[in-house]
Formats: C-alpha cells, sequence, structure tokens
C-alpha cells in the first residue's frame, strides 16, 4: 500500500483486484493459451535474431493502488549510445523491426504473464511510470484504483494521438463503469484498432512524450512527492527514455 492513497484513490486502502474481473481475466488467458504461448515463442526468436539479446526488457510499474510491480515487454529499441554513454534518442534507436512490434502491440504479450501473476488484468488503465505519481491530480490518480491493463479504454479511443489529459479522463471514466461486458468490448475493439494500426504514436513523435504534471501545481491540485515511497525509476532495462510506454 502506497502510504498517503486514502487521499487519492476513492476506495483507499478497501480497494482490490475485483474477483469477478481477476477470473474473467484467468478464464480467456487459459482458453487461448495455445495461442499467445506460440506467439510469444516466435517473437522471442524474431526479437534475438533481430536485435539480440536481451529479448525481454523489464521495467518498474506502479499497478493497482500505486503498488510498484516488475512489468516485461518484449525489447523493441537498440541500446545505441553517445560517445558519452547516453541512450541515443527514441527515434534513433527504435529500428523499423521495433516499430512493426509496436505497431502490431507484439511487444506487449510478455504482460500476459503479468496477468497471470495478478498484477495486470486484461484490460484496464496502462501502466505508466513510478515518477508520474507525484505528478498526477487526486482525479488522475484515480486510474489507480483498477490494476493496470494490456489495453484499456483510451487505448481504443485515440491510444498514443490523445494528450495525456484526455488518456487520464478516459482512464478515471473506465475505473468508474468497469464491468465484464465493457472488458469483453474493448478487447473485441483492440483487435479491430491493432490491425488498423491506430494511433500507434503522437503525431511527429516515435514515442509518447513524458508527462510532466498538471499545468496546476498548487497544493489542491498535485499529489506530494513525500506521498510515495519506492517510486524511482529501475536503472535496469530502461528501453524509452521519455514516457514510458
Amino acid at each position: 500500500m502506497v502510504p498517503g492513497w486514502t487521499r487519492l484513490g476513492r476506495y483507499g486502502a478497501a480497494r482490490r483486484f475485483p474477483p469477478t474481473k481477476r477470473l474473467f481475466d484467468l478464464f480467456l488467458l487459459l482458453a487461448t493459451a495455445p495461442f499467445w504461448i506460440s506467439i510469444l515463442a516466435l517473437v522471442a526468436v524474431l526479437v534475438r535474431l533481430r536485435l539480440g539479446s536481451p529479448v525481454l526488457f523489464r521495467q518498474d510499474r506502479p499497478g493497482l493502488l500505486g503498488r510498484i510491480f516488475r512489468m516485461t515487454k518484449f525489447r523493441s529499441m537498440t541500446d545505441e549510445r553517445d560517445p558519452s554513454g547516453n541512450l541515443l534518442p527514441d527515434a534513433v534507436r527504435l529500428v523499423p523491426f521495433g516499430r512493426r512490434l509496436r505497431s502490431t502491440s507484439l511487444d506487449e504479450f510478455p504482460e500476459l504473464l503479468c496477468v497471470l501473476q495478478g498484477e495486470m488484468s486484461l484490460v484496464g488503465p496502462r501502466p505508466l511510470l513510478p515518477r508520474y505519481l507525484t505528478r498526477y491530480t487526486p482525479e488522475q490518480a484515480r486510474r489507480h484504483d483498477l490494476p493496470p491493463g494490456l489495453t484499456g479504454w483510451a487505448q481504443i479511443n485515440g491510444r498514443n494521438a490523445l494528450s495525456w489529459e484526455e488518456k487520464f479522463r478516459l482512464d478515471v471514466w473506465y475505473t468508474e463503469n468497469a464491468s465484464i461486458g465493457l472488458d469483453l468490448w474493448i478487447l473485441l475493439q483492440t483487435v479491430g484498432k491493432v490491425l488498423r494500426r491506430d494511433g500507434i504514436s503522437a503525431a511527429g513523435e516515435a514515442t509518447m512524450q513524458e508527462f510532466m504534471g498538471a499545468t496546476d501545481s498548487s497544493p489542491e491540485t498535485a499529489v506530494r512527492s513525500t506521498d510515495y515511497t519506492d517510486c524511482t525509476d529501475s536503472q535496469r532495462g530502461r528501453e524509452s527514455s521519455s514516457s514510458g510506454r
């Protein structure tokens, strides 16, 4: 439980992973296991051949009530660095093969393992970077009232083409209206979005720009940094240097 979360989430410490949502996730995962396990194996081989090792990258992300968990994705960028040892910009390191992985969302498939472990759900607000926790307004922080998901309401309504404020508004709407029927609808719509490759990135950007916080940073609308512990980004496996896609 993240200290101070009762001032952020509508449900406070009493909020837990909804049992029916968890059962729905497990049912779909088990029913489709031969399909997604085969894809995981195939993509792992392709990433190893095209980008080398490591095949996966892991990064700390905030989940339900802001609790930090370790998220796993397929690597989609190179580790190219400048003479000073700093990572090159995302647009340089995101090679054509990596772009195809992202546009088809195949890089997200290892997150199914996080769903199996109960750290994520199939549908929910996307898990972002831990440093964003201190930049949310109390209203935006409500996106953590439910577990994060592989896809979500914001993803089928614009994805990375949306502004951060629009995304968070859609995330909060989902936490207020979540149901099994809505989750099923979002999953079906996600398939269509992926096939059409809608909203893969923001205009003119290789990845989404970093969220720097609400325009009004007054104490009444911004979450104090002292409300959190263990919220620094992992220094290992930091594939994207900005947005935390």
